[in-house]
């Protein structure tokens, strides 16, 4: 019979602790060598994080055993959290593993333990055999020498609100598959809907589909129920409503149909949880200066009457007003920055930017900057590096809206198009919409579009400026035909 394997509760219960030779001699080898740099934190451990235990490193003298295991239930991280306090240690650094540090986070800043959450990128290990004991060691020992930069955190109440948020947009994702799916009954049927109405999601396509279920086949009965916006004829949506009624297809679409409705529910439920942490943050004060010609010009833009209207998937309460007391300024006065994309910056971000030292820096945390590898002063590497960042996907998205606006970013936008590859020019013009959003959040500047037309002229001007000094180079002069 095969032995059964141990599990980590079983094993740490046992007193199965670190030991070997082999680690003893990596320990040596590692806390021998003097890398001749200052000490920044003195009283500093490292832990690497797991999903069922934690190996932890603080530094040779604090403890006879100076690296330990520690189960991931909440009763050893209490233990680890009393170990490092005894050990004298103040500030502790892990990677940012899954969701498994989260637990150990928490119980260490309860205990006033300083926490360094950093990247894993910012952490590659030396070349050789990889270990747990070898890598909290390692975290150790660059965190002593502040090596090792802390990842930005929102505050509490940001992430709460950003955790909602998150369950928010699975929901509509997953509600956009169910609508798709009932398109995909209706078409086996022969049920044309979609060929004639844009959204089978809307009042109109909602009726007939309800009234398909309920047993209704007459097709101009069921045209009875569309709506006066629709511009199809009745005859056309008659004859696109005549089909073969298959029962297995009617089956799956009444059963897509409540799983269309739960979601509704559910997102509806989201809407009220965030509305609730909306109020709960406090108003944000910015001196910021108005215009009052551009406060006018702003009133009677097209943009500003194109936000009183509520867009789909947008939340029912006044989504603009909240975003503009929470911020102090309204970021949806950028072009291609509507609330939604606002809602995304404040879930993830907060209010407060001031984490970041420069738009630059802001830009750089986004992965919207380029990567360059610089020797001799020269560029010798650039590339761009794969993110996840939701905001940078945000404004990315934004981004591409711009292609048809007839403002100054959608000049700047097809400029950009016009010189740079696509992926690039929507990269270049989302780091600029970060860059304008940094701006409002930590000046207090109000966003003004100065028009396509404003755009053009600055870009002609620059052409004739380097035009005049490239004829100067020469010694020549340029003269209006």
């Amino acid at each position: 019979m095969a032995k059964r394997k141990m599990s980590t509760y079983e094993r740490l219960q046992k007193g199965l602790r670190l030991s070997g030779k082999q680690r003893d001699d990596l320990r040596q080898r590692l806390h021998s060598a003097d890398p001749g740099l200052t000490i920044v934190h003195p009283d500093a451990a490292g832990i690497d994080v797991g999903s069922k235990s934690h190996f932890v490193a603080v530094p040779a003298g604090r403890d006879p055993q100076p690296v330990r295991e520690f189960g991931s239930w909440t009763a050893d991280l209490k233990k680890l959290a009393l170990w490092l306090k005894s050990s004298g240690i103040r500030t502790v650094a892990m990677q940012s593993t899954g969701v498994y540090w989260i637990a150990l986070q928490e119980v260490l800043e309860a205990e006033g333990i300083e926490v360094f959450l950093v990247n894993a990128r910012g952490t590659k290990n030396l070349p050789g055999r990889k270990s747990d004991v070898q890598e909290c060691q390692w975290l150790m020992k660059l965190h002593t020498y502040g090596l090792l930069r802390n990842s930005f955190r929102p505050p509490e109440q940001i992430r709460q609100l950003r955790t909602i948020w998150r369950l928010r947009e699975r929901l509509v994702g997953d509600a956009g598959r169910t609508i798709q799916q009932m398109q995909k009954a209706l078409t086996t049927m022969n049920i044309q809907l979609s060929n004639v109405i844009s959204d089978i999601s809307g009042v109109t396509g909602q009726a007939i589909i309800r009234a398909i279920i309920q047993g209704e086949r007459d097709p101009w009965k069921l045209v009875k129920l569309r709506n006066e916006c629709i511009q199809a004829s009745e005859e056309e949506l008659a004859h696109s409503l005549e089909g073969h009624w298959r029962e297995d297809m009617l089956f799956e679409l009444e059963r897509v149909v409540e799983c269309y409705d739960f979601y509704q529910r559910q997102i509806a439920e989201c809407d009220r949880q965030v509305q609730k942490y909306l109020a709960a943050l406090p108003e944000r004060k910015l001196e910021v200066a108005v215009d009052a010609d551009a406060e006018q010009a702003w009133k009677k833009s097209k943009k500003r009457r194109n936000q009183s209207t509520r867009r789909k998937n947008q939340p029912s309460f006044n989504l603009r007003g909240e975003l503009e007391r929470i911020f102090g300024v309204d970021v949806t006065r950028i072009d291609g920055i509507d609330v939604m994309t606002g809602q995304v910056i404040l879930s993830e971000l907060g209010p407060d930017l001031s984490a970041f030292p420069s738009e630059d820096d802001f830009a750089s945390w986004l992965e919207l900057a380029p990567r360059r590898d610089i020797t001799g002063g020269q560029v010798v590497k650039q590339k761009s590096r794969r993110s996840k960042n939701r905001v940078a996907n945000t404004l990315r998205m934004a981004a591409e809206t711009l292609i048809r606006s007839e403002s100054y970013l959608g000049a700047r936008y097809r400029r950009l198009r016009g010189r740079k590859e696509g992926r690039c020019a929507v990269k270049a013009m989302a780091r600029h919409l970060a860059c304008l959003i940094y701006r409002l959040l930590t000046k207090g500047q109000q966003y003004v579009d100065r028009g396509a037309a404003y755009f053009e002229r600055q870009r002609s001007q620059r052409e004739l400026t380097g035009l005049q000094r490239k004829a100067a180079e020469h010694g020549m002069k340029l003269v209006p035909a």
